[in-house]
């Protein structure tokens, strides 16, 4: 059955009502804009933290520091005071936990009280005041490869496939650029750009600040070989590295995961002979870093390198004092 074609009155009645809507901008019923007044103030703290990692990080731990108190409903927080605070350091201090991890929980909580006092919802942060583990209790713990494993790990990959000439790639911009492991596999094609005259990366790192690192030639010329060989340097916006088996297949934006790289890494250690404790993709940023340092990079210029909010850790790598070849040891002679 046909409808029945609408008056002009009833058209225009619409017409009127739905350009009075937009004229007052409210495009939203009075049910859902009550609604979304309802949000926790948890949900708006998060949704503000813009790094993924960070995000999933903080919200872990204040759901964790939320079941040691037994909040039940968000009024409730307003009750926590620094003895809660206190009691929750010491459980987790129980666990064994690094003294990093302890400052980053920590940190969360007082993150969530700073955004509670700026709205008003709370008088004051409890953190606040609250000590926490030094910053350089976890010097050192991050390992870094001597310059001969190093060597090693680069020459490692065969030159001889797509995958080898990638991972050659891979290696060498984390060993001659020290980038985080997200900030690797973030990198597009377009990422690298001409400045100055100089090829750099465009790096999208922690706190959503974007910094620029040149360079360097040994991995710009493995990166342009790859790229000449995987057949996808014109996709600016695409990923840089990408999952071999994706090449054949038409899909070629994909980008590495974390794990793919963590286990990429590994295999070639162990086929170079590179038995370093604890390795990690940390390891190869803590190299890069050790090495810039050791080579007499100064250490403000390394700060900005790495993306460091606070030259205390940068710090954490600049290891020369450690090096056993320039102990007194070797000094001694009878």
């Amino acid at each position: 059955m046909e409808e029945s074609p609408k008056s002009p009155e009833v058209t225009t009645l619409q017409e009127s009502t739905n350009v009075a809507q937009l004229d007052s901008g409210r495009l939203l019923s009075a049910e859902q804009f009550h609604r979304l007044t309802d949000v926790p103030a948890i949900l708006v703290w998060l949704a503000n933290i813009d790094n993924p990692n960070t995000r999933r990080a903080y919200q872990s731990d204040v759901e964790a520091f939320i079941a040691f108190c037994g909040i039940e409903a968000p009024d409730e927080i307003r009750q926590v005071t620094r003895a809660h605070i206190i009691a929750w350091r010491g459980q987790i201090e129980a666990l064994g936990l690094a003294p990093a991890t302890i400052r980053r929980k920590l940190a969360s909580i007082s993150s969530l009280f700073d955004y509670l006092c700026n709205e008003n919802a709370v008088e004051s942060n409890p953190v606040a005041g609250v000590k926490r583990p030094a910053a350089d209790n976890n010097e050192g713990k991050t390992p870094a490869l001597s310059d001969k494993q190093a060597r090693k790990l680069l020459q490692a990959p065969d030159g001889s496939t797509l995958k080898g000439i990638r991972d050659r790639a891979i290696i060498a911009t984390y060993l001659f650029h020290a980038l985080r492991r997200t900030e690797l596999a973030l990198l597009a094609v377009g990422s690298l750009e001409e400045r100055r005259g100089v090829m750099h990366f465009r790096v999208f790192g922690k706190g959503s600040k974007t910094r620029y690192v040149p360079v360097h030639p040994a991995a710009l010329e493995a990166i342009s070989t790859y790229l000449d060989e995987a057949g996808h340097g014109d996709e600016k916006k695409g990923a840089l590295f990408r999952p071999v088996k994706n090449n054949t297949t038409g899909t070629l934006d994909e980008a590495m995961t974390g794990d793919g790289l963590y286990k990429m890494i590994k295999a070639y250690a162990a086929l170079a002979e590179v038995e370093v404790e604890g390795l990690c993709l940390h390891a190869l940023r803590a190299t890069a870093a050790t090495n810039a340092l050791e080579h007499a990079a100064d250490i403000a210029f390394v700060q900005g390198w790495l993306g460091h909010a606070n030259i205390s850790t940068t710090r954490l790598y600049d290891r020369r004092r450690a090096r056993p070849e320039d102990s007194p040891t070797f000094k001694v002679s009878y």
